[in-house]
């Protein structure tokens, strides 16, 4: 038994806490693997975690983080040994099984992924459950058929943690990116990152949309969803298509069919969570060789576990630029 700090929220008779909590090992969760995590990282969903009404926890008390990178202790798995470096993102991580925000996590060995080489434990969190949506994206579009010479790809809501990182991730391989984003302060830093041009958030939101909207974009990956999706749709050029990810701009999309028949578009959905463990292994593999950005270190800073309730509190704001790795040892 080892004793380790974690970030912990509980539903007491005082109400709902969320602080820095001490625990035992043997008080983890069942699982084939007990890691030591090295360090973890801050999504959005982390930050649904750490509020009262989240709607992500549903048993109390709860350990959240659905990302995390460290090293196997103990294995009941022949596919693992103590000494391993791993990674875990999506499942149950973070959601409905203890999750990464912590000293030590036991997790199921179907979830886990071998560290690739080439990545750090630090730099495999930089991705996180972020960087692997967004290398699913791109994926999706280049099994579609999208060549960077076929112009220019759209990335919304670049300066979160997965649309910078698909700017990254594009521009590694050739592609000429126009980030969009909200955030005026993060031009230049997209810039560095390989945008070639950069539009205000108002120019993928208009205020009076269209059906069918000048042919733009050859394709593009969108983690807004909602208004700003069915403008992409109706701005793609003849044939393109959109990786549609996430829902930050809203559930519904108010568009119309006329993209579809009469561009022949396609709308290609993305989901990270149940992403089978033979394509986590491809990606994590490109993420670590053919498809790592030489500027991999601009996607994300490093904070310890204590700074991690603001931040859960700051990413619901907006105020987050890329990524926020947790690093256990601070």
């Amino acid at each position: 038994m080892t004793s380790f700090r974690a970030l912990t929220v509980d539903q007491t008779a005082d109400g709902f806490v969320r602080a820095i909590r001490e625990w035992d090992t043997d008080q983890l969760p069942e699982g084939e693997l007990l890691i030591r995590v090295s360090h973890s990282g801050i999504n959005y969903k982390d930050g649904l975690a750490g509020k009262e009404d989240g709607k992500i926890v549903s048993r109390y008390p709860f350990i959240p983080g659905i990302d995390l990178a460290g090293t196997v202790v103990s294995s009941e798995d022949a596919r693992f040994a103590p000494g391993d470096e791993v990674l875990v993102t999506g499942y149950g991580l973070g959601v409905s099984h203890w999750g990464g925000l912590a000293g030590f996590a036991r997790v199921p060995a179907a979830w886990a992924v071998p560290l690739p080489a080439g990545l750090t434990p630090a730099e495999a969190m930089a991705y996180g459950t972020a960087g692997l949506t967004a290398a699913l994206c791109v994926a999706r579009l280049v099994a579609h058929g999208l060549k960077p010479a076929d112009g220019p790809v759209l990335v919304t809501g670049a300066g979160g943690g997965v649309g910078s990182a698909a700017v990254a991730l594009l521009a590694r391989l050739g592609y000429s990116v126009a980030a969009a984003t909200g955030k005026p302060a993060a031009h230049d830093w997209l810039r560095e990152l390989g945008a070639a041009e950069i539009l205000p958030r108002e120019e993928v939101l208009p205020a009076k949309p269209r059906a069918l909207a000048p042919e733009r974009w050859a394709g593009a990956v969108d983690p807004v969803g909602g208004a700003v999706l069915a403008h992409v749709i109706a701005s793609l050029r003849y044939g393109g298509a959109v990786a549609a990810c996430g829902l930050a701009g809203g559930g519904q999309l108010p568009a119309t069919v006329f993209p579809f028949i009469l561009r022949g578009v396609s709308l290609l959905g993305v989901d990270s969570v149940e992403c089978p463990m033979e394509e986590r292994h491809r990606l994590w593999k490109l993420l670590a060789s053919d498809w790592k950005p030489e500027k991999l270190g601009l996607l994300y800073r490093e904070i310890a576990l204590d700074e991690v309730p603001g931040a859960m509190d700051a990413i619901l704001r907006g105020e987050v630029q890329g990524r926020l790795v947790v690093d256990m040892s601070r």
